[in-house]
């Protein structure tokens, strides 16, 4: 529009929506998504041909031997103050993950549960300020919040419960990887270590810290078949060793707030996984949810930045 001022250009910012990442980036986001996806098959693998009643032995099989073959690919043991820096992010992210994921997982409906790990994204956005000293990116606390409503739409029904112990199990395992996860950022990965290692190191420390109260707790099963063992070597193998390979590589390499929102994969999976295997069927809500969700995962991965908008005056 054209004013008093002739001649003269003013500018005005208008936010523009771009990726967070090239080309290259781009897939190592598809990478790292790896790893939520497969985590949302250790619902169906652990219920459908694991022995039964024994969640924490499945996880300690998923973490510890994945983490001791990772150190023998890697060959690199810890050093220095990377001893205890291993110790905090393996119990963080593995060993104290999965026993508070597991006591949610016994005492609420499987997606009450569902939902509040789906608030981990939200809780690293606000610890990414805290801890990392990052701006607070209200785009990504949004999409955060529309994730963990699309998420409930999915797996929310009318015989959710809400017991108290099982709520705060909850919120304290999606904490604890949230705390994880902005600390493995914050701590970085050490100068000469392979991803793989960097994995083991974790995947191993949170095995120990999962082995006596699981041997206490639950033991052995007594007896494994084929069945058990083709689901141990996935967990272990799969949902362990890749995984978490690819998991720590990205985030090493990618905003830790898109990163955390990747995780809304792993609800979305179990709930596929259920329609495709378990007969089970998604309404019309469900269906909205999860594309909400989906959103949600992908408009994370973007980045609003202010552009230039010219305004002749």
């Amino acid at each position: 529009m054209f004013g008093g001022d002739a001649g003269i250009m003013t500018t005005t910012a208008v936010p523009v929506l771009s990726s967070t990442s090239s080309s290259p980036t781009s897939r190592v986001t598809l990478a790292t998504a790896f790893a939520p996806a497969v985590w949302g098959t250790t619902y169906l693998v652990t219920t459908a041909i694991l022995p039964a009643d024994h969640p924490m032995f499945a996880g300690l099989m998923r973490a510890l031997p994945a983490g001791l073959l990772a150190l023998l690919i890697a060959r690199r043991l810890p050093w220095g103050s990377w001893w205890w820096k291993s110790f905090v992010l393996g119990t963080l992210n593995i060993g104290l993950f999965f026993p508070l994921l597991f006591v949610a997982a016994e005492r609420l409906p499987g997606g009450v549960a569902a939902t509040l790990g789906a608030t981990q994204p939200i809780l690293v956005t606000f610890l990414a300020v805290l801890v990392l000293g990052e701006r607070l990116s209200l785009w990504r606390l949004a999409w955060g919040v529309v994730g963990v409503l699309g998420v409930g739409m999915v797996v929310l029904g009318p015989q959710a419960g809400f017991d108290p112990v099982g709520i705060l199990a909850g919120i304290a395992g999606a904490a604890s990887m949230g705390i994880g996860v902005v600390l493995t950022k914050r701590w970085g990965r050490p100068a000469g270590l392979s991803a793989v290692g960097f994995a083991g190191w974790q995947l191993a420390a949170g095995g120990i810290v999962l082995l006596v109260p699981t041997l206490l707790i639950e033991g052995v099963p007594a007896h494994v078949g084929f069945d058990g063992i083709a689901g141990y070597l996935w967990l272990g193998v799969v949902g362990g060793l890749l995984a978490y390979t690819l998991w720590f590589r990205g985030l090493g390499r990618l905003p830790v707030t898109a990163t955390a929102l990747l995780g809304l994969l792993s609800p979305l999976v179990a709930a596929a996984l259920g329609v495709a295997f378990a007969g089970e069927t998604l309404n019309l809500i469900q269906l909205l949810g999860f594309a909400l969700a989906l959103a949600a995962l992908a408009c994370g991965q973007l980045n609003p930045r202010p552009g230039p908008k010219g305004r002749a005056s």
